[in-house]
């Protein structure tokens, strides 16, 4: 299995949060199963990373430097992106292996308590966290990387030349900031084509490199994207998003009828297809296009390896749900509950989707100008 060398992470935490002279502490945020049943093998792995990372940094803590590195466990908050708990466990040894088991393992403390008194944090969890500690994070003005669905095999992405990535998405983020639409084209089997026009206008696109280097900061690490909230309709004028959306769930293809940024219909006559009606009905937020994105991690030869965290980052993906955390407008009192809150990627790479292929990404602009800035599942611009 693949490790980070004691000294990798002391400058892996280095480089993803260059230092600021009020920087003393670090927590490692990890969320421990509710229900023994629902425990994964990954998981468990995830945990013991976590708790491993821990012991590691607080050993070398001084090379950072830092004063205090923390272990804080959680109960799990059930789905990807939904609010944290309002209270965690601080941890000096093993973490359990369920929630009910935190109580006599560690001390209960706020997230109030931590947000406030912790600078940095490495979140590798089960469920993702980026969405609360992008928000707790520019009200508590510490850093975050999120690390949900984790993995020894993504550590070949902690190594890249992340120079040359920030290049990257620097060019595409300048362009985004820039178009006022995006039209995006698919193929489904290599025949049947669809496109869908995404409104870009009032939004600012976001660069998502790896690194920190601002205060009231997080996003994920391994990274490697530019993304942007296509409009949502909320500055008073209807949003122009619209056309058809194809996305391969388990081998068979659902069609999303979009307008005005939100999913209306769902074609199809397969399990997936009405499956995605029945969420949608039960979660018409679902439904919100909360991301278009663009990921670079597939030029430096890295693979998917079936976790969103790293897949996202290898090319184009496109987001249904919460969007807030990003700037837009959908947020958790969207949805029914906050366990039905919830940010998924839908990734368009052979391997995610090898039925329905990105064919062309053309960026509009205000002056009439426009862009191919990928063809072919390639981009154009590098």
């Amino acid at each position: 299995m693949m490790i980070l060398a004691p000294e990798e992470l002391v400058a892996l935490v280095r480089s993803v949060f260059p230092r600021f002279e009020t920087d003393r502490a670090l927590a490692i945020l990890v969320d421990v199963p509710r229900d023994a049943q629902k425990d994964n093998p990954d998981w468990k792995e995830r945990r013991r990373l976590a708790h491993e990372w821990h012991a590691l940094l607080q050993a070398r803590k001084q090379e950072v430097p830092l004063a205090e590195v923390k272990l804080l466990a959680y109960a799990d908050v059930g789905s990807n992106n939904a609010d944290l708990p309002a209270e965690g466990f601080l941890l000096d040894g093993q973490l359990p292996e369920v929630a009910a088991e935190l109580e006599r393992a560690g001390t209960r403390v706020s997230f109030e308590k931590v947000f406030s008194e912790t600078q940095l944090f490495l979140a590798p969890t089960e469920f993702s966290t980026t969405a609360p500690l992008k928000v707790a994070a520019r009200r508590f003005r510490f850093r975050a990387a999120t690390m949900p669905g984790f993995a020894a095999s993504m550590i070949p992405a902690l190594r890249i030349d992340y120079a040359e990535v920030a290049r990257r998405v620097d060019a595409l983020k300048t362009r985004l900031d820039q178009a006022d639409h995006a039209d995006v084209s698919f193929t489904v089997d290599g025949k049947t084509e669809y496109a869908i026009h995404f409104d870009l206008r009032h939004r600012k696109a976001h660069a998502s490199s790896g690194r920190f280097p601002e205060l009231g900061t997080a996003g994920n690490l391994p990274s490697g994207e530019a993304y942007i909230v296509p409009y949502e309709g909320d500055a008073g004028e209807a949003s122009q998003t619209a056309g058809t959306l194809p996305v391969e769930i388990d081998g068979e293809v659902v069609l999303f009828t979009i307008h005005a940024n939100r999913a209306v219909m769902v074609e199809g006559d397969g399990p997936q297809a009405q499956a995605e009606r029945a969420h949608l009905l039960a979660e018409p937020a679902y439904g919100n296009l909360a991301e278009l994105g663009f990921g670079v991690l597939a030029d430096f030869g890295l693979e998917p390896i079936g976790e969103i965290l790293l897949d996202e980052k290898l090319g184009l993906h496109i987001a249904f749900g919460r969007s807030d955390h990003f700037g837009g407008a959908v947020g958790p009192g969207d949805f029914s509950s906050a366990a039905a809150v919830i940010h998924l990627d839908r990734i368009y790479i052979p391997q995610a989707q090898p039925r329905v292929a990105g064919r062309e990404v053309t960026l509009g602009f205000a002056d009439g100008r426009s862009e191919i800035i990928m063809a072919n599942g390639a981009y154009t611009i590098f």
